[in-house]
């Protein structure tokens, strides 16, 4: 268990020691190699150094509103080459767990989604039926016929049996109380991930935790199963998708409860937090609970190590 992060900005052989001790990158997107449409400077040179070392690249993301396709045209808009195949979502992560690991009854096959498109389209990827997320006669107020026909059950599809939260920028009472009834009768509570920001803008807004949140508070606390970082459900699907040595991959993020915390509970042999997005400084783990192996300022600081 680390107990002290070493600070690597500036230190050219710390900076040389640290990339040489592993093979495998895995990256956080949305703070780490941008905040929003804004890349961050050295970003797109710190890749190509770690990909002329020989270095395997991976982006893992826990933003469910877009698909893996649409994380390819943004990086590619960025000047980052990828391929869909190094991109590794939440959503697309739901998706797999929903249709390859999930036993679901014959009869409740479909997902209730409070969600965006990117999270529909891993869902159709994997020819999981949905309904809810982007459905444009539920983006409007909740009506006093809807209030009887939720509580009748006629309004409700019989053959929903998950209900998966993302980030959802439509949310609103109707769907969350179709989300709660739906939960009532016994579907499943899943989550894409439980973030209850995310860093855009050089600040931080409402995360898809925070979509989640009014229902974990209507059902008393239960908790979502939650397919993003840090569930080990969705490092045990990188791994398996990439076949790495855990000890030779390293994990680079933001936030320490979510990256951080995915790269030390996955057992990697280290992490790297970065300052560009919800970590500020070593205030944020003097507490001792989530320590990164080491932090710099911003990603573009390892090409002091050329």
């Amino acid at each position: 268990m680390v107990t002290h992060a070493k600070y690597l900005t500036g230190d050219k052989e710390g900076i040389k020691e640290f990339i040489s001790r592993f093979d495998v990158f895995l990256f956080d997107c949305d703070g780490v190699l941008w905040s929003g449409e804004h890349l961050f400077e050295g970003t797109v040179e710190t890749l190509q150094l770690l990909r002329g070392k020989g270095k395997q690249v991976v982006f893992v993301t826990n933003n469910s509103t877009k698909s893996r396709a649409d994380y390819k045209q943004k990086l590619m808009s960025m000047g980052i080459p990828a391929t869909i195949d190094e991109i590794f979502g939440s959503s697309y992560s739901a998706a797999i767990y929903i249709s390859r690991i999930l036993q679901l009854p014959p009869n409740k096959k479909t997902v209730f989604v409070l969600g965006e498109a990117g999270l529909e389209i891993e869902l159709d990827g994997e020819k999981v039926p949905h309904i809810g997320g982007t459905d444009p006669s539920l983006n409007r107020l909740i009506e006093r016929d809807d209030y009887d026909d939720i509580a009748s059950g006629t309004s409700l599809d019989r053959s929903v049996g998950v209900v998966l939260c993302g980030l959802d920028f439509h949310l609103n009472y109707l769907k969350l109380s179709l989300a709660f009834h739906y939960l009532r009768h016994g579907a499943v509570f899943l989550a894409t991930n439980i973030d209850t920001t995310l860093p855009s803008a050089s600040t931080l807004f409402p995360g898809a935790g925070a979509c989640s949140a009014p229902l974990v508070a209507m059902l008393g606390g239960k908790q979502p199963t939650s397919l993003g970082k840090p569930s080990q459900a969705m490092m045990d699907a990188i791994e398996g998708r990439f076949q790495f040595d855990r000890q030779r991959a390293c994990m680079i993020g933001d936030r320490l409860d979510t990256d951080i915390q995915f790269g030390i509970e996955g057992g990697l042999g280290g992490t790297l937090c970065v300052l560009t997005g919800v970590t500020k400084g070593e205030k944020d783990w003097e507490d001792g609970k989530i320590v990164p192996t080491a932090w710099v300022d911003k990603l573009g600081d390892l090409r002091g190590g050329a």
